[in-house]
């Protein structure tokens, strides 16, 4: 079904009912990056809900840069930016436990033996909430497998040292054996910890998935699942492989994608374009990614720098790098990153940035692609997702690369 604005109220309302009073409630929605995941309109019925208890607002930004004042006023309109806090994933951070190395090594598979902290942030620890609702949208990831859920914690207010290496332990097991699939190693992480380490937290998690709509185009809201477990998480994670995994007979041998500017700032994020098309893209095809707005590498200062210095060289360069810089060493999910954003030479990318030169481009490890002289040869706007037949040339069009996974049949399995 499609989930209509009175159809989330009626049926998120009947929840928190179930939950009785609250009298101090902190809600962690995702950032502008999400702005597909009709986290503006659950917020505003949140806030509409509980009126002056709805006390702080906390994006979960994980290592995203904040939110700017007219973000916020786009994604969530009505809702009083006076509510908004920032999360500093370097410094404002409560540590509630560790998850044992022994653990670590034996969900990947003896790759990796240090232990993981279980990060988040003050606000959420020590804020004294006596309801804290995290919301979010569940859609095919590449670290978790499926966001969301207690990735909105752990990740959305981690900190530097987990995000870190929960990033490089998905790396490092692989991205391919983890994207679209709700049980993996990080996500397993995850499960400890709310387990062992937050089971005293009132976390209530609203989980939304978008997928296509069923009549007139575009998309829409396609399930809510709201609960404290993790049973909302796993009907959620159900529903969004049958509705955001698009399994192909055959692979692409060219793809054009589009990054919506007012999400897509810097390569961190604009990398879906890569990382969700790798598993569908022909060996020796070519991947082209329109991004007018990025302008960066990193939403991070310090991670900016890391991709510009080493770049998207594949998986055994970066782990050789990491082994020879004890700065990118430092910073796991800067290298984590770098192999989320390589075809492994399998096929070539061209980046067609707005806001990057071809020195900065090619220095990345990407082939430059002029902007203009793109939008002008494709026309994006007229294309329809999916395949398409240009000047004779046939291409695949993806127009959101947020919105799901694309994989062909052999490649992604079962």
């Amino acid at each position: 079904m499609e989930y209509r604005e009175n159809d989330v109220r009626t049926a998120l309302f009947a929840a928190l009912d179930k939950l009785g009073p609250k009298k101090k409630v902190l809600a962690l929605p995702p950032d502008g990056t999400r702005g597909h995941s009709r986290a503006g309109l659950v917020l505003g019925l949140l806030f509409e809900y509980y009126g002056d208890a709805l006390c702080d607002i906390m994006p979960a930004l994980g290592t995203h840069a904040p939110m700017s004042a007219e973000e916020i006023a786009s994604m969530f309109p009505g809702v009083p930016p006076s509510l908004f806090r920032v999360h500093d994933w370097r410094r404002d951070l409560a540590t509630l436990g560790r998850v044992p190395g022994d653990f670590v090594a034996s969900v990947s598979e003896g790759r990796l033996d240090y232990d993981w902290p279980a990060q988040v942030n003050r606000l959420v620890a020590e804020g004294g909430h006596d309801l804290v609702v995290s919301v979010g949208q569940v859609v095919p990831h590449e670290v978790a497998g499926m966001a969301n859920h207690a990735k909105n914690l752990f990740v959305g207010t981690g900190g530097v040292e987990g995000i870190h290496r929960s990033h490089f332990l998905g790396a490092v097991h692989g991205m391919e054996r983890i994207m679209g699939r709700a049980d993996t190693p990080v996500r397993a992480l995850f499960d400890y910890a709310s387990r062992e380490f937050a089971a005293e937290l009132p976390v209530f998690y609203v989980l939304t998935v978008v997928g296509p709509a069923e009549t007139g185009g575009g998309d829409a809201l396609r399930g809510l699942f709201c609960g404290q477990g993790r049973k909302c998480f796993e009907e959620a994670a159900g529903l969004s492989r049958s509705l955001n995994v698009n399994l192909l007979d055959a692979p692409i041998k060219k793809a054009l994608v589009t990054l919506d500017p007012h999400e897509f700032k810097s390569t961190w994020l604009g990398n879906k374009a890569i990382y969700r098309l790798r598993m569908a893209m022909a060996d020796g095809g070519e991947l082209i990614v329109l991004a007018p707005g990025v302008a960066r590498f990193g939403e991070d200062p310090t991670i900016d720098l890391l991709i510009r210095k080493h770049g998207y060289r594949g998986t055994e360069a970066t782990l050789a790098a990491v082994k020879r810089d004890p700065e990118l060493a430092a910073n796991l999910s800067a290298a984590a990153h770098l192999i989320h954003g390589s075809s492994e030479g399998r096929f070539s990318i061209t980046y067609c940035a707005g806001g990057l030169s071809r020195e900065e481009v090619e220095g990345s490890g990407f082939r430059y692609g002029d902007l203009a002289a793109a939008l002008g040869t494709w026309k994006p706007e007229s294309l329809a997702a999916g395949p398409n037949k240009v000047r004779g040339e046939e291409i695949f069009f993806v127009p959101n690369p947020a919105a799901g996974l694309w994989a062909t049949k052999a490649r992604f399995g079962s």
